[in-house]
């Protein structure tokens, strides 16, 4: 599956898979008529690009979930989003932080979605983090001129790339836990996940520990449908033990990443990505004998090892 464009959703988190789309997309196995399934939404990027007509879209977090029930059932739309956006980042430059309170503390006690949506991209380095009982806690990101009229444009771009595709596609959103949405699939669907990543931070929505890696493998595995994880791989300082052992039957793939946290150069560190599979992805090679498909398997093989071993079995039949 090719991809012309990569449109990225309004609501910011951090670890986004924009960049990853691409290649996550590659390496689906979709037919017009397969029920995307994603258990743990997050932003929606890879979803919103790669899901077909019909697609369950679930996440424990309630703020995003109501947000894009609003747009699509047109109880907030761009034109809205625009108004207010504009009015609340005048006197957010007027007062800055006072202001970035006082949105905040409104939120958490009435919930609106559109407040969430100012909260998102006007707190620090667009962090989504809740506190012990549940109250967005990010402080303020410091950028008074944060909703200058460019980006405001930007943002509605995005609400109303949304709004276009909500009418056309048949996209449910629930909110509701990943085993209640996992065992909706059926054998037809396609369940792509993208869990907190076990071992590395989480926020109080999406806590995660063995137990739900455990409860997310049997899951996946019982579903009868095909699948496909995001996880991470390695790092320079640790590696994901999880991989060589609850998934080491599954099929992977890796790819390089890096997670830019902070303001500072030296905070863009790498990270070794990778995709869990239960079917067998076709991995292309170029310029070996000018175009092949391979099956790789990642567990066993590099990409390099299965070029050499292919490009001996051309030369001994040579």
């Amino acid at each position: 599956m090719k991809m012309n464009k990569i449109h990225v959703p309004p609501i910011k988190i951090q670890g986004i898979k924009t960049k990853l789309v691409p290649w996550i997309a590659e390496n689906v196995e979709l037919s017009e008529n397969t029920r995307w399934i994603e258990p743990f939404l997050g932003s929606g990027v890879v979803g919103f690009n790669i899901a077909k007509k019909n697609a369950l879209f679930a996440d424990s977090n309630p703020h995003t979930i109501n947000l894009y029930n609003q747009l699509k059932e047109k109880k907030l739309n761009s034109a809205i989003i625009k108004q207010f956006l504009i009015k609340e980042g005048k006197t957010l430059t007027e007062k800055g932080q006072d202001h970035y309170n006082f949105i905040r503390e409104r939120f958490n006690s009435e919930q609106n979605p559109i407040d969430f949506l100012f909260l998102n991209r006007s707190c620090f380095n667009g962090m989504i983090r809740f506190n012990r009982n549940l109250k967005f806690n990010v402080p303020y990101g410091h950028k008074p001129e944060r909703f200058a009229q460019a980006y405001v444009t930007k943002i509605i771009n995005q609400v109303k790339y949304l709004e276009t595709a909500f009418s056309r596609n048949n996209w449910i959103f629930k909110c509701q836990t990943f085993e209640e949405t996992i065992k909706e699939a059926q054998k037809d669907d396609f369940i792509y996940c993208d869990p907190p990543y076990i071992g590395r931070h989480v926020d109080y929505y999406d806590s995660w520990d063995e137990k739900d890696e455990l409860k997310l493998n049997e899951l996946l595995r019982n579903s009868g449908a095909k699948f496909m994880l995001s996880t991470w791989d390695n790092n320079q300082y640790r590696k994901n033990d999880y991989l060589e052992t609850i998934w080491n039957d599954c099929n992977k793939l890796n790819k390089e990443h890096f997670y830019h946290i902070g303001a500072k150069e030296e905070n863009r560190n790498p990270m070794i990505e990778a995709l869990i599979m239960n079917y067998k992805p076709l991995v292309k090679l170029k310029k070996i004998n000018g175009f092949k498909s391979i099956q790789l398997n990642m567990f066993t093989d590099t990409i390099e090892n299965k070029a050499h071993n292919m490009q001996q079995t051309d030369n001994a039949s040579s």
